[in-house]
């Protein structure tokens, strides 16, 4: 028969393993938290990561990315709007299914003028070395597919780009069809810069899968700063000294805390009340 003695030392021993077997128990919980934590955390910086090299430039209902090294402004700026009021008007909702037919002349030289709230931004353009690109422009300009629209997107740290050309101004918008990536060997782009004063398109390429080429639309970008980015955007223009002012204005006017998508809007007001291109 187990004494009382016994019983006593053997309900403490069974109580001490208990508490041994729930500190182990609580110690692996632990380890295997503090593992899911690592991992979520790993997921959020890759992602992070990813969406900050595979941001902006969007286009047909999906994110378009330039993939350039982007970073939201630190801090917004107060800077007064330094643009006019939009002329009045609204922004057409057209799209097509095709790209157009070629119609410009390769061997012409063309300029696209964009009359905007803030100033006339004049570009020429690159006929020979981005054909398709000329040819889609001069195609939506003349449809005025352009007038109207918000340039929806500003960066000022990383690169130093306007982004425009989103009827919706969301970012999300495009013509319904895409381009082919064109003239990414162009003599400008050197040492991975694209130079101020650059135009060139936006589109969803990303650089980690290799995956999204010849899907430009109607969205492009105007680099008013040198900007550190791999040649992977179609450059078709370069904008004229006087165009340059007009964005160094809207460039000192900084930009807007980004939204919900990350995106930073200009804190002006930069609209093209009308997009024209000409042959000369």
């Amino acid at each position: 028969m187990v004494s009382q003695e016994q019983r006593r030392r053997q309900l403490a021993r069974e109580k001490y393993l208990r508490q041994q077997q729930r500190r182990t128990d609580a110690r692996r919980k632990a380890r295997i938290r503090n593992s899911v934590i690592a991992s979520v955390l790993g997921v959020v910086v890759v992602l992070s990561v990813t969406a900050y090299l595979t941001k902006p430039f969007e286009d047909d209902g999906t994110k378009e990315n330039a993939n350039a090294e982007v970073t939201p402004s630190a801090s917004p700026s107060k800077a007064p709007d330094p643009c006019e009021k939009p002329a009045p008007g609204k922004v057409k909702s057209e799209t097509w299914k095709k790209e157009p037919a070629m119609t410009i002349d390769k061997s012409a030289k063309y300029t696209m003028k964009l009359d905007t709230t803030c100033g006339e931004i004049d570009i020429a353009l690159k006929a020979s070395a981005a054909p398709h690109t000329v040819n889609s422009f001069d195609f939506l300009a003349g449809k005025g597919y352009f007038d109207h629209s918000k340039c929806h997107r500003l960066t000022n740290q990383g690169i130093y780009v306007l982004q425009c050309g989103d009827p919706q101004g969301t970012g999300m918008g495009g013509p319904g069809y895409t381009i082919p990536d064109e003239n990414l060997k162009d003599k400008s782009l050197k040492g991975g810069v694209y130079p101020a004063g650059t135009v060139a398109m936006a589109n969803q390429y990303n650089a980690q899968t290799k995956q999204g080429r010849d899907t430009g639309g109607s969205q492009f970008f105007l680099v008013y700063q040198d900007s550190q980015l791999p040649p992977d955007y179609t450059p078709f223009g370069t904008v004229s000294e006087a165009g340059m002012k007009v964005l160094k204005k809207i460039a000192d006017a900084g930009a807007k805390a980004p939204d919900q998508t990350g995106t930073t809007a200009p804190n002006a007001t930069v609209v093209i009340n009308k997009a024209t291109v000409t042959k000369s």
